[in-house]
């Protein structure tokens, strides 16, 4: 296994990376980077983990919907609405005040966790 030195918001990590992956990892190093330095000079968060949660949370979120369209290729579904938000079939619409509901839920409870501690990473 080959170690990689990365930057990510001006902070290194050594990563290791099975041999021949390295341009997959730098990438996902990159996109991390990125999402992070988004949040942080939106200028709401400072807490390193907060930045990162969120940044989680944005990317995953990011993957649940394109796998989402993937499956709904796969099934010959039609294609999504133009009315309706990204990700989402008029079906989905109709949940999307739900699934907005639950993220803001999810979000206040991670914010409650991690409460006023913004030095473990």
């Amino acid at each position: 296994m080959k170690q990689l030195e990365v930057q990510i918001m001006q902070q290194s990590y050594l990563l290791g990376c099975p041999e021949g992956r390295e341009a997959r990892l730098l990438d996902a190093v990159e996109r991390v980077d990125t999402a992070m330095t988004r949040i942080r000079d939106a200028g709401k968060v400072r807490a390193r983990e907060r930045i990162a949660v969120l940044a989680a949370l944005n990317l995953a979120f990011e993957l649940a919907d394109r796998e989402a369209a993937e499956l709904a290729a796969a099934a010959h579904v039609p294609p999504l609405s133009a009315a309706a938000p990204m990700g989402t079939t008029g079906t989905d619409a109709a949940m999307l005040p739900q699934s907005t509901e639950r993220l803001q839920a999810l979000v206040q409870r991670i914010d409650d966790v991690l409460g006023s501690d913004g030095h473990l990473l």
